[in-house]
């Protein structure tokens, strides 16, 4: 073996080591951000990454190009473990031309990425980005192209996870967009297609990075990412419990662990949980805390939307997505941002084999003008259909009102839900009987002698009759009416049965959500 040669590895391997030097190294850390090593090595468990291309670097030999070839170019790919799970990763460095996405550098990700799809395993992007590389023009946005197509092509085949850790811009925001899940660190972390100057430019309108696409902007307003984290490490953390609930891949179920929450136990504080009066508002994250095991639950977007809660939890060790109505906010109301959170969750579910908790409490779709026209029929349609195109074990318990389309859309028994129980606290009906009482009675409420009187009188008969689980019990739209401290164990024994559950839709190339 030539001594040449292996001086020459050495001396190649020590390059890629120093990435865009220890000036810029210096400058990142500075930052309070780690480098794209450091986040690898943070990430993943010890001893496990195994790089891919590390000696690669961009043939661009225009703008004097040529005479900064720096090894990996910009961006770390590879294969390792996070919690013994094989995961494929590639994580930007923003010391090499400052992260910007070369032809080679797309070609390093996309090698990445087709490794994952072989292998069916979750691909993980860790993203610093200042976009296409100026100076190789098309090629570098034939390289985001290239990225992309495999995004879209790996959707529903293998998870994928964004951390977005630094500036992000032009078509760097784009790929992560399209993968299932974003993290995003604040005060350190931003997305936008056109940064402030061009916006400032373009619109004279003067805004900062962090006002413009901050973290606390895309978790709370515009719902592109899905967790705000305090740190890097803090990250890191987040993503690897997120991980621990999803299969590797379409094919295989999700992780399941020993539990030593008893699958039996009794909930009692949950017999108080509803209210009698039907306008009092109450927390329905207390009942998600109180019957998952050990109360441990991972909301997904709990800045974004927040009358609907989503989120992952374990019955008995069984993975379980939770989608529920909230009525702390907007009474729990479905709207145009509600809707489009939980139709991708739902969604997302769907394609991996996880069974879906949907929680009931919704009086309706938000009325409003605005609602109507910026498109509530249209958004509210697509729960609607990501509930019925949804084939995996489905469970839905309504603890309160179900009223209107927006019970039927709720994971109702019409839309192939597996079991619908109730508490016998809920109300079931096309509106709430003030409405009701107003439409049906109108013109007896004109002739009453004690209008207001009569109306009360009208409106405790048609609570009497409809604000109750009975009538739908009676037709076969609700399965079980049950107590509420019985809610956890109830919820395991339809998932342990529901396991084997077997349903396909009608073959055709794919439906034609209504986006």
């Amino acid at each position: 073996m030539s001594t040449n040669n292996i001086d020459k590895l050495q001396q190649l391997n020590v390059e890629a080591g120093e990435a865009g030097g220890k000036e810029r190294t210096r400058r990142q850390r500075a930052k309070g951000k780690q480098t794209a090593r450091e986040r690898l090595e943070a990430l993943v468990d010890p001893g496990s990454f195994i790089e891919f291309d590390r000696l690669a670097v961009h043939d661009c030999y225009d703008f004097t190009m040529q005479e900064r070839r720096i090894r990996t170019d910009g961006v770390i790919c590879g294969t390792g473990r996070i919690d013994g799970r094989q995961v494929a990763l590639f994580s930007q460095d923003a010391t090499i031309f400052g992260g910007s996405l070369s032809h080679r550098h797309a070609a390093k990700i996309c090698k990445v990425m087709d490794f994952a799809q072989n292998n069916g395993i979750p691909i993980i992007g860790l993203n610093e980005s200042g976009g296409a590389r100026i100076q190789e023009g098309v090629r570098s946005l034939a390289g985001y192209a290239d990225i992309f197509l495999r995004n879209t092509l790996l959707s529903g085949m293998v998870p994928q996870i964004s951390a977005v850790l630094g500036p992000c811009a032009g078509g760097a925001v784009y790929s992560p967009a399209i993968t299932d899940f974003v993290f995003m660190v604040a005060q350190q972390s931003y997305m936008f297609v056109t940064g402030p100057e061009v916006v400032s430019t373009v619109t004279h309108e003067s805004v900062t990075m962090e006002e413009l696409g901050g973290a606390a902007v895309h978790n709370s307003q515009s719902g592109v990412a899905h967790f705000t984290c305090r740190d890097e490490e803090n990250l890191f953390t987040s993503l690897r419990a997120l991980l621990s609930f999803l299969p590797a891949n379409y094919m295989e179920k999700p992780p399941s662990r020993p539990c030593n929450d008893p699958p039996e136990r009794q909930v009692p504080e949950l017999d108080q949980l509803v209210p009698e009066n039907p306008h009092k508002p109450y927390d329905i994250k207390r009942l998600i805390l109180a019957t998952v095991d050990q109360g441990e639950f991972l909301e997904v977007q709990p800045d974004y939307a927040q009358n609907i809660v989503m989120g992952f939890a374990r019955y008995d060790g069984m993975v379980v997505g939770i989608v529920a109505n909230q009525p702390m906010v907007l009474a729990g109301c479905l709207d145009i941002n509600a809707s489009l959170k939980a139709a991708r969750f739902v969604r997302f579910l769907d394609c991996f084999n996880i069974p879906i908790l949907t929680l009931v409490d919704v009086p309706g779709f938000l009325p409003g003008v605005d609602q109507e026209h910026h498109g509530i029929i249209r958004n509210g349609a697509k729960l609607l259909y990501a509930y019925a195109e949804a084939t995996v074990p489905k469970i839905t318990l309504i603890t309160r009102k179900a009223y209107g389309g927006a019970y039927d859309v709720m994971c109702s028994k019409h839309i192939r839900a597996d079991v619908n129980m109730a508490f016998p606290t809920a109300e079931i009906a096309v509106m709430g009987p003030e409405g009701a009482v107003n439409i049906i009675f109108r013109e007896e409420l004109k002739k009453a002698a004690d209008p207001e009187k009569r109306r009360a009188e009208l409106v405790k008969d048609y609570r009497d009759k409809f604000a109750n689980p009975f009538v739908a019990a009676e037709l076969g739209y609700v399965d079980e009416i049950i107590l509420p401290h019985d809610s956890r164990s109830k919820i395991v024994q339809w998932l342990k049965i529901l396991q084997g559950k077997r349903q396909s839709n009608p073959p055709k190339k794919h439906g034609n959500i209504p986006l």
